[in-house]
């Protein structure tokens, strides 16, 4: 028993001299571009994560590459080594410790590689990993030309384009990884290719929604199309009138024809310290049209505010720095009931009442359509057998960390009695977005079989060494 401690430091000492000596040895080829912990460089990118799971975890070392060449570099050292581990940070939307960071290993911060460039005849816009979606926009917008691309500004390109990707045209155009056409990527060994339609064509569409499993990405080049300005219908309303609201919902769901403009988000708010629930609808319509018949009956549900603008893309996107908080993700998708999304706010409501942690916790639980285009396209996804339907995200914030584990035993009590409820009533799809799963969810599984079989082979293909599956410890696996 006494040997233990012992063991354990010898493995941490091994551990912490491995990281080290991948640090060095990466600093040996890139000096100016690897930070060590108390560094200003070091700091910025400790800081700039959203959830403080992430901010907590502190790398051996920080690469702060601004080009392919650097990231390849980087890749040449740590596919030499298995143990040295390694995380890939964009703007670090992610909540769950580790999908972006590292104790003790190597972070990647790809957020020097951001610059937007758009071809003469405007078609396509190369669009650097590390960029957030604002600067896309900002530099689209002159254009008359937009892409399919993150709601809020500062979300970062890579991990929603991996991810699958919801965006205000995601009905209209489909899913946004479908409208890349081109990857620029960095494989385990170093080598950098393109992968598109007609070269590494399976790659290619193996990398619309599998996350980090077979390269880094440096590069996006992405289909625009012609864009003028939005319209947006911003509605709150007291919780009594959910069922109005929730019968509005489901009609826009299932009408037929689908309104490909529709851009819709309906969210259950619930503060633990004051135990109030509030309502609110964020109604985006694709197209500069005040007041779009298709919210009619939305906006006719007696609401406490109910104001309709039109902006640009741009405008819209440029929202305010989350403060850094502890931070949850999980997700659900759903076909249509508005009888069903009543029994599920009164499970939520019985479930999330009375906890309330130390310093409290307010949870946000946003309902998203899935129909239009969505489901035409993201064949890599399994949309060819899911239907139509909403998307949960139920997400969660709160300061004391020490309420982390709790938080996280109710947030995945509260989804089982959901997911348990919906199945019974035939309601619960196996689709799982990625970008809005919990770590213990499977959102990969969730795209069928011979889809997750696939990612399997093209994982070994292009990652022989399975580098990007033991060494890259964070985020959803194929292997």
């Amino acid at each position: 028993m006494r040997a233990r401690p012992y063991t354990l430091a010898v493995a941490l000492a091994g551990t912490a001299s491995t990281s080290t000596s991948c640090c060095n040895q990466i600093r040996h080829h890139l000096p100016s571009l690897t930070s060590f912990p108390g560094s200003a460089h070091y700091n910025t990118t400790e800081s700039s994560y959203w959830s403080l799971q992430e901010s907590d975890l502190q790398p051996a070392c920080i690469i702060h590459p601004t080009s392919s060449q650097h990231v390849s570099q980087v890749m040449s050292v740590v596919s030499k080594d298995p143990d040295c581990l390694f995380a890939i940070k964009g703007r670090g939307h992610s909540p769950a410790a580790g999908f972006a960071n590292i104790q003790g290993g190597v972070t990647v911060d790809m957020t020097g590689l951001s610059n937007v460039q758009v071809a003469p005849d405007h078609a396509v816009a190369q669009v650097g990993a590390g960029a957030d979606w604002l600067h896309v926009y900002q530099a689209l917008e002159p254009l008359g030309v937009a892409v399919a691309g993150g709601r809020n500004g500062l979300v970062g390109v890579g991990g929603l384009l991996l991810g699958g990707g919801i965006s205000h045209f995601t009905t209209k155009v489909g899913w946004a990884c479908d409208n890349v056409v081109n990857y620029e990527i960095v494989l385990s060994c170093g080598k950098i290719i393109q992968s598109n339609a007609s070269h590494h064509s399976a790659l290619f569409h193996a990398l619309r929604g599998s996350a980090t499993n077979f390269g880094i990405i440096t590069r996006f080049d992405l289909k625009t199309f012609p864009q003028s300005n939005i319209s947006i219908t911003s509605l709150a309303h007291d919780i009594s009138h959910r069922h109005a609201v929730f019968g509005a919902f489901t009609d826009i769901i299932t009408a037929t024809p689908f309104d490909e403009n529709v851009s819709l988000v309906s969210g259950l708010l619930f503060n633990s310290s004051s135990r109030q629930w509030s309502l609110t609808n964020s109604a985006v319509y694709a197209e500069p049209v005040s007041h779009p018949a298709v919210y009619g009956n939305l906006s006719s549900v007696p609401s406490l505010r109910n104001s309709t603008t039109v902006m640009s893309l741009a405008k819209f996107a440029d929202e305010k720095d989350t403060p850094p908080l502890n931070w949850l993700f999980a997700t659900a998708t759903l076909r249509p009931s508005s009888a069903f999304m009543a029994e599920m706010f009164d499970i939520l409501n019985e479930t999330l009442y009375e906890f309330n942690p130390p310093a409290g916790i307010v949870w946000n639980v946003a309902l998203e359509p899935l129909a239009g285009r969505m489901l035409h396209t993201g064949e890599t996804l399994g949309m060819r057998t899911t239907e139509k339907g909403y998307i949960v995200l139920l997400s969660a914030l709160w300061p004391a960390a020490k309420s982390r584990e709790r938080v996280d035993s109710v947030a995945r009590d509260v989804l089982c009695r959901i997911e348990d409820a919906a199945r019974r009533k035939d309601l619960l799809q196996r689709f799982q977005y990625l970008n809005y799963a919990a770590p213990y969810q499977k959102p990969l599984q969730s795209y069928g079989f011979d889809n997750f079989d696939f990612l399997k082979q093209v994982s070994h293909e292009y990652d022989k060494h399975v580098v990007f599956q033991k060494q890259l410890r964070g985020g959803y696996k194929v292997v």
